[in-house]
């Protein structure tokens, strides 16, 4: 099985016709994705790689009886775009962009509250479910098919873990990056949630880092509810107190709470085990199965 997306999902690119989208279309295509349409304002009637384009996301979703968008629009225009994804008949809304201003999301935030689609991001590499589909800019490549999940903050450590883990024949069933933004939609709990649920799920990789208290909150989830094991990695752990360390959400308020330390002690008191390297994480995963 899988969470989120798997073979089935009909998937619209929104911003199709802009440099980003057109390319990222083209490779999750040549992976497999069942992109069937995409969303411009003002571009309807033209075709991308032979993908219909149309004005609005509701009329492609109506028309191509799609499921999932995956949102590759400029930042100033981006939170427009994520709110006409969850004001249209899909399940799911991938948001790659990066640099979404924070009010804007807050804006966005509210309306999540409110409808049943799910948003992943912004600011994220996207989620994959190895050799069926893939909605955002992962490598396809250093994904195998397998049961192990994955969740991560960082594009950049997903696909550090993940590489070592197949280079071991160790496969993922899906791996999700929700994005480094102070304001996100799924969060570690829901993505962990769903994997507790998922039966080929056989163990979990958590990769967080510094910053607020998104970690701590999993960390409460997993030593409550989760019987699937769990190995964590946080990254930043030589970071400078109330040093900005590239994501937006990734800088330590001073409350105790958002630090190395803080995140790893909460995930050790669970029964999560830590690794201090990705190759450790690899080494814990590999004795769990």
């Amino acid at each position: 099985m899988s969470i989120f997306v798997d073979d089935s999902t009909r998937v619209i690119v929104q911003g199709i016709t802009g440099g980003e989208g057109e390319f990222h279309a083209e490779q999750m295509l040549e992976y497999g994705t069942d992109v069937v349409g995409g969303a411009v304002p003002g571009r309807g009637g033209q075709q991308v790689h032979g993908v219909p384009v149309y004005d609005t996301v509701q009329r492609a979703a109506e028309e191509e009886d799609a499921d999932a968008s995956v949102i590759f629009v400029p930042p100033t225009f981006a939170a427009d775009a994520i709110m006409e994804a969850l004001d249209s008949p899909l399940d799911l809304a991938v948001a790659i962009t990066e640099g979404i201003p924070t009010q804007d999301m807050s804006r966005v935030k509210k309306r999540l509250s409110e409808v049943d689609t799910e948003l992943i991001g912004p600011n994220c590499p996207g989620v994959i479910t190895p050799g069926e589909t893939k909605l955002g800019i992962l490598p396809g490549n250093i994904f195998s098919s397998g049961d192990v999940g994955l969740v991560s903050r960082s594009g950049t450590l997903t696909y550090q873990v993940v590489d070592n883990l197949t280079e071991r024949g160790i496969g993922q069933t899906t791996a999700v990056g929700i994005g480094g933004d102070p304001i996100i939609g799924t969060t570690f709990v829901d993505a962990l949630r769903k994997f507790e649920a998922d039966d080929d799920t056989e163990a979990v990789v958590m990769c967080g880092e510094i910053g607020g208290e998104d970690e701590e909150r999993a960390a409460e989830y997993i030593g409550a509810e989760m019987d699937t094991p769990v190995v964590g990695f946080i990254a930043g752990r030589t970071a400078p107190p109330g040093k900005r360390m590239g994501h937006a959400g990734a800088i330590v308020s001073g409350s105790g709470t958002g630090t190395a330390e803080s995140k790893i002690d909460a995930l050790n008191e669970a029964g999560a085990r830590v690794g201090d390297t990705p190759e450790q994480v690899a080494d814990y995963v590999e004795d769990l199965l």
